[in-house]
């Protein structure tokens, strides 16, 4: 009798690592919420990347109810309201607003954050390294003073900078903060231009023209949702626009040495597979971004009437528009 109840006891040991050692969601169903502020493709490559960060690790049985804002707070906290009614499994909030939004509705649903510049200013987390809340994931913050330098290194006479951002969200603040900071060591100057929908952008844009040397778009999504106003203006007034991340150099922004929003949404689709294994993201870290690169648009430049130095352009990651 003894023995039978040992060989039971070996089986049922295998038998348990064998199903903890399948990730849950290859077998049980999971629902997660994503709330986004706005859609423009940075966003929306972190949205890709969190999902494709889930498909590679094997999590098949999964629903997605994906949600947008469109750039209302008030519609940001009915979405977050809907996924506590519908007892989600988790919810990713891509950028600040949907992250408080969020966090304001539910205590107890996980969050994972992602695009979100600084989450302890944003009243999400208690600290960085051990949030202390049902809120973990990525920030997006951007080397601030290595872009303002990559900017004096393709302008070296520039002296004033126009810094384009929405004045109400708490990332694009502390971003324009931290210009200002590196304009002092740098010699420069900061000329601001606020924006609180992005059909201001245009006219906030317009109104740095004879004022400035120079643009700088830092990761603001409503200056972003509206990127091609800023370049038209900056291609019709040759003013070299530098911008805070990878996307809006690809659509038409003069040069950045920032993160990939893809890569920073499959990192966040990592940590979302440790919550949902049972981790509690009180004690997770939130995550930087692995690694920043420097890409230049060519045919930007050209647009902009600017010369790339042939420095620049050897160490770049990546050049758009070579021939």
């Amino acid at each position: 009798m003894l023995k039978k109840s040992l060989i039971f006891a070996f089986a049922g040991s295998v038998l348990l690592c064998l199903l903890l050692s399948v990730p849950a969601g290859a077998d049980n169903p999971i629902k997660i919420g994503i709330t986004q502020i706005v859609e423009h493709p940075a966003l929306d490559a972190a949205r890709r990347g969190f999902q494709d960060a889930l498909t590679a690790e094997g999590w098949e049985n999964v629903t997605y109810d994906i949600q947008n804002a469109q750039g209302d707070m008030a519609t940001a906290t009915t979405i977050g309201r809907k996924f506590v009614g519908d007892r989600v499994d988790l919810i990713l909030a891509i950028a600040t607003p949907t992250a408080q939004a969020t966090a304001q509705v539910t205590s107890e649903i996980p969050i994972l954050i992602t695009a979100v510049t600084d989450p302890v200013a944003a009243g999400l987390i208690n600290n960085m390294t051990e949030p202390g809340t049902n809120v973990t994931g990525t920030t997006d913050m951007t080397p601030v003073q290595t872009q303002l330098e990559l900017l004096l290194e393709i302008v070296p006479t520039a002296k004033r900078v126009g810094v384009l951002f929405n004045v109400g969200e708490v990332n694009s603040v502390v971003q324009v903060d931290l210009a200002k900071s590196a304009a002092k060591k740098l010699g420069l100057e900061i000329v601001e231009a606020g924006a609180t929908s992005s059909g201001e952008v245009l006219e906030a844009a317009r109104s740095l023209v004879g004022r400035v040397d120079a643009i700088y778009v830092p990761t603001d999504n409503t200056v972003v949702s509206a990127l091609e106003s800023v370049i038209m203006v900056a291609e019709e007034h040759n003013l070299p626009l530098i911008v805070g991340e990878e996307d809006s150099v690809e659509r038409g922004g003069l040069a950045t040495t920032g993160i990939n929003y893809y890569d920073l949404g499959f990192q966040t689709g990592l940590m979302a597979i440790n919550v949902l294994n049972g981790a509690d993201p009180a004690g997770i870290p939130i995550q930087s971004a692995d690694r920043v690169e420097t890409v230049i648009n060519l045919e930007a430049a050209r647009n902009m009437g600017v010369e790339i130095p042939a420095s620049l352009l050897a160490r770049a990651h990546r050049v758009i528009g070579e021939e």
